[in-house]
């Protein structure tokens, strides 16, 4: 062999086995390599990590089956307004002398709002009950007139026009008694105006006029007052639900809940009052309303609301959680954990969905146990590590 040849491979064993030698002479020194099986020891790694990743759990998040009743529900998106909206005006015309509430105030029905200058009215007042007083007496007059000539033609003394002209004369001295009698009742009424009050309890609003100024008989605003207690909530539902509210007013009163942006937790619950008479044509939807009670003035006029309106309850619904829902080819379905702690494959038939929780119509029944979290790397059959105890579907119950 000469110096700088090497000699290399020598293939032996199986066909899957390769043995691999080198021998270098260098002044007349033979240095070996090492003779190993080429890839062996990559190769069993490799195998081996696969096995135990194979068998390894897969670490998941689950929640029970629970069957109970839900409501059939219709959402929309309504607006708060006021159960009464008053615009107070003045009914005579003359200066305000007199503001008697502050902005904003809280105010009940009789309570005084504002004074116009009464000294003219009372005038008018005093001129018609000296007008009605002038004309009793005449009337008096006339009236003994009338029967002193009735007298006298009884007797034959008195011609019958002189009877007929008395008796007209008296008739039409009661007839200006009594025109006097409602002229004076209007001068009371028109100074009685001159005191402003609330006409309904509620809430004032601004002031849109000021001490001082001459307002207008039935033309001049001077506050809004809005009745926030009871309160009203408006919404549109899509014509399509006409029928059903329809029927279940028949049968009793619809509830309906109102919870204000951000504060999904708390809903304001009231019924169903109002049901317009007629379809929008425009939009395809029907106008209704609730009435709220209230009581702690959550609900303002002109805010925007989430509304739910409750058609009727379905009994005995079978809910999972909606992460739990996954869509593959064939369709919708979940993960079902079995007793020895492998996975099972199961479509499912989704009906609406209640919250964070859907309506399973077909592929579930109560008590089993699905997986919410971990679904990616989830085949069937592969075993699972629960993460946390089985709960049921509504969030933060046992």
């Amino acid at each position: 062999m000469k110096n700088d040849e090497a000699s290399i491979l020598r293939r032996g064993g199986g066909a899957s086995t390769r043995w691999t030698a080198l021998a270098v002479t260098y002044g007349g020194i033979v240095l070996a390599a090492g003779v190993l099986p080429a890839g062996c020891g990559r190769g069993n790694a490799e195998n081996n990590s696969s096995r135990s990743g194979v068998d390894a759990p897969v670490p998941v998040v689950v929640a029970r089956v629970v069957q109970e009743d839900v409501p059939i529900q219709v959402p929309a998106i309504g607006w708060v307004e006021g159960y009464a909206v008053v615009t107070v005006k003045a009914r005579v015309e003359g200066q305000l002398t007199g503001v008697h509430f502050t902005k904003g105030q809280d105010l009940k029905a009789g309570d005084l709002l504002f004074t116009i200058d009464p000294r003219p009215f009372a005038a008018a007042v005093q001129a018609a009950e000296s007008q009605l007083a002038r004309d009793k007496a005449l009337a008096e007059d006339a009236e003994k007139d009338a029967q002193w000539k009735a007298d006298l033609f009884r007797q034959g003394t008195a011609a019958q026009r002189e009877y007929d002209q008395s008796r007209a004369q008296a008739e039409a001295l009661r007839a200006t008694v009594r025109a006097d009698e409602a002229a004076l009742e209007k001068a009371k009424l028109e100074l009685e105006y001159c005191t402003i009050r609330s006409p309904i309890d509620g809430r004032a609003g601004d002031l849109l006029v000021d001490r001082g100024n001459i307002v207008k008989a039935n033309e001049t605003a001077l506050v809004v007052i809005e009745q926030v207690r009871p309160i009203y909530v408006a919404f549109s539902v899509p014509e399509h639900h006409v029928a059903a509210v329809k029927e279940r007013l028949a049968d009793g009163r619809l509830p309906v809940e109102a919870t204000l942006p951000g504060e999904e937790g708390t809903a304001e619950r009231g019924v169903l009052t109002f049901m317009d008479n007629r379809v929008d044509t425009a939009t395809g939807t029907i106008r209704l309303k609730g009435t709220f009670q209230n009581e702690h003035r959550r609900l303002w006029p002109g805010q925007f609301v989430n509304v739910i309106l409750i058609l009727a309850t379905e009994r005995n619904a079978v809910l999972v959680p909606s992460q739990a829902i996954q869509t593959g080819q064939q369709g919708q379905f979940v993960f079902v954990v079995k007793a020895d702690q492998a996975v099972e494959l199961r479509p499912v038939l989704v009906g609406r969905t209640v919250g964070d929780r859907v309506v399973i119509q077909e592929g579930l029944k109560a008590g089993e146990i699905v997986v919410t979290d971990g679904q990616l790397r989830l085949v069937p059959g592969a075993k699972v590590d629960i993460k946390n105890p089985p709960t049921t579907t509504r969030t933060g119950s046992p």
